[in-house]
């Protein structure tokens, strides 16, 4: 049990603190499913915002985020896009809009959706003042109400993507909870996430994918202790307690709708297996140093886009950004989310097809 505590004290501090358009869809992707996607929902932390944290809570709206896409920092938690705009272009449509930039999009960008991600926060309340996402899905039910922006009938064909990414294992251990509290609180993690995914069905979307939780072991915030050379296996062991519950919630799920509704993504795995490309999948990129992040503070006070009081910046980014998987202590590049999703595709049109 100390593993773990360790491992989610580096999760307070690299997960919670650490340009609109998004990635075109393609016509080809839309034909591949018993259903058209035009619209995704998003809802959950820093792996799936793409700018609704506020600027003055996120080093996500410092550069260097933000310089490969769009070229300026844009509250995306990495050197371009994520795993919204990756999954956006999978399906077929255009990134969503933010739900905080909704009143300066144009009806037209809105038709693809919204984006309710805030990062840092979970399940439950976390140490940002922001929505945690029951709160978020708050915000989805009263668009959908107020019934000026979209209509039950756009719902027939959405997708929902639900983002757990950790955060609440974080808050858990810097409110200085006794360890023998954990299992239990894994396990209440996992029901409000079931009770979440529900609600958003209830709400009329018609496919909901919940990824599971990355291996926490292979982050840079933990693989520092062996300089970025192998990933902590007892502490991906205790992550794995998080996705078997999850996959049991989602069976359960599927079994009582009698349809293939709810889909996993599998990104502890895929994670695993960029890590471990040596050419066996042409998409996705062969990182030498998979566990080394590109951007980094010059010191253990300091983050990627740390400047001192005068302005000074405390960071070193690497040469190549698309050379890295990892942006900073615990987010992946561009590169590497886009490599990622070259894992993932076959087992998403799997999941998609299904009706």
């Amino acid at each position: 049990m100390d593993s773990l505590i360790k491992l989610f004290f580096c999760l307070s501090v690299f997960l919670l603190f650490g340009e609109i358009n998004g990635v075109e869809g393609s016509d080809k992707n839309q034909r591949m499913y018993g259903f058209r996607p035009t619209k995704l929902f998003v809802f959950g932390d820093s792996y799936a915002d793409t700018g609704n944290i506020k600027k003055s809570l996120s080093s996500s709206w410092k550069f260097p985020y933000g310089i490969t896409f769009p070229g300026k920092p844009a509250g995306r938690f990495s050197d371009g896009r994520v795993s919204t705009d990756f999954l956006a272009k999978f399906v077929g449509i255009k990134s969503p809009i933010p739900y905080f930039w909704k009143d300066y999009a144009g009806k037209k960008r809105l038709q693809y959706g919204m984006n309710f991600a805030y990062g840092g926060t979970g399940v439950f309340n976390t140490q940002v003042p922001l929505p945690n996402m029951t709160t978020q899905i708050d915000l989805f039910q009263n668009i959908l109400t107020a019934g000026d922006i979209y209509s039950s009938s756009d719902f027939t064909s959405s997708v929902a993507l639900v983002s757990v990414a950790g955060n609440d294992y974080s808050t858990f251990i810097a409110q200085n909870r006794p360890n023998s509290e954990f299992p239990a609180f894994i396990k209440q993690v996992v029901d409000q996430t079931e009770v979440n995914l529900r609600r958003i069905h209830a709400l009329g979307v018609k496919k909901i994918a919940v990824p599971s939780l990355q291996p926490l072991g292979c982050i840079p915030g933990i693989t520092v202790a062996s300089s970025f050379q192998r990933c902590n296996e007892s502490q991906n062991d205790l992550v794995k307690l998080h996705n078997n519950l999850l996959q049991q919630a989602v069976a359960k799920l599927n079994n009582e709708t009698k349809q293939s509704t709810f889909i996993i993504i599998d990104l502890y795995n895929a994670f695993l297996t960029v890590f471990k490309n040596k050419g066996a999948y042409p998409g996705s990129t062969t990182f030498q140093s998979p566990l080394k992040p590109c951007c980094v503070g010059v010191s253990s006070e300091y983050f990627c886009g740390s400047v001192d009081e005068k302005g000074v910046k405390k960071y070193v980014i690497c040469d190549n950004p698309k050379a890295a998987f990892f942006w900073d202590g615990s987010h992946p590049t561009e590169e590497g989310w886009r490599s990622v999703y070259s894992v993932l595709r076959e087992s998403l049109t799997a999941s998609f097809i299904k009706a």
